[in-house]
């Protein structure tokens, strides 16, 4: 027998021999999706998380974004993402083909709020109602505070969200909704509260350019979620490291940067108020 053949045929016949050699091949990536609810300058930062991560883990992670919330759904659905940060209305319209893994904190609290924007040069609306035939930006069809909080507003004031707008269109982040108004693209649009406070931290000249007609009431805040084929360990060990960040320096850092206080288990129940609203303008 050759040397080289009889040295590969010695090496196979001990990993045969010795199970733990086969077993300590790498782990798969883990992967978790971005979406729109992370504002997607925050590039540095989310490196700084993703290797953050890795060392919580002891194994590789990949973070991949998508420009709409229904892609991110799309990547679980059919088993390429492992866990993702959506938006409540997602979570509440997919809730059976997801695990809720983690709900963040902000100003203390698993709550955010919708704010009615227009541009700062407007200083006469005083709500929605006053905005009837402008051009309204949304920012994605399965966003709740960019998309249905306005259309249950109008809808309990018996308008037609269809027809109440003289123009829409879908901008597919807060970040560029807020840009729409700012810059005069859009006379008025309904951004995610965390995003507009965050970009008055991070680009106050942005957020300086428009005036906040209204607060919405509050909405649990927008959870990460899991595929619900994880394994159960992978689970907890992912969920643990999410809920640990507040307890050490480099977690407390990186959540800073987030503009969240930190993360908790959270609960399905966070979400009823957005399933009624869901149910009263007929979006499922």
């Amino acid at each position: 027998m050759k040397p080289l053949i009889r040295i590969v045929l010695l090496a196979a016949a001990a990993v045969l021999a010795n199970p733990t050699l086969a077993a300590e091949e790498p782990a798969k990536i883990l992967r978790i999706g971005l979406t729109p609810t992370v504002p997607y300058d925050q590039y540095q930062l989310i490196e700084q998380w993703r290797l953050y991560m890795e060392r919580k883990l002891n194994r590789r992670v990949e973070f991949i974004r998508r420009d709409s919330y229904i892609e991110t759904m799309d990547m679980l659905r059919r088993r390429k993402l492992d866990y993702a940060w959506i938006c409540d209305y997602p979570f509440v319209y997919f809730r059976s083909q997801v695990r809720l893994l983690a709900v963040p904190l902000y100003q203390g609290r698993p709550y955010y709020r919708s704010y009615l924007i227009v541009p700062a040069t407007n200083r006469s609306t005083t709500s929605i109602a006053q905005l009837r035939g402008v051009v309204f930006a949304y920012t994605d069809p399965y966003s709740n505070t960019g998309y249905l909080v306005a259309r249950h507003q109008l809808h309990q004031m018996g308008e037609n969200p269809a027809q109440f707008f003289r123009q829409t269109f879908f901008t597919w982040s807060h970040r560029k909704a807020v840009e729409a108004v700012a810059t005069g693209m859009a006379d008025g649009s309904a951004v995610s509260g965390h995003v507009w406070d965050t970009l008055t931290i991070v680009k106050p000249e942005l957020t300086a350019a428009t005036r906040i007609v209204s607060k919405s009431s509050e909405f649990g805040f927008p959870p990460l979620v899991a595929n619900p084929t994880v394994p159960n360990e992978e689970f907890r060990n992912v969920q643990k490291a999410l809920l640990g960040m507040a307890s050490d320096s480099k977690g407390k850092a990186l959540l800073k940067g987030l503009n969240i206080d930190g993360f908790i288990a959270g609960s399905p129940h966070l979400y009823d108020n957005v399933a009624r609203m869901m149910k009263a303008v007929g979006e499922k």
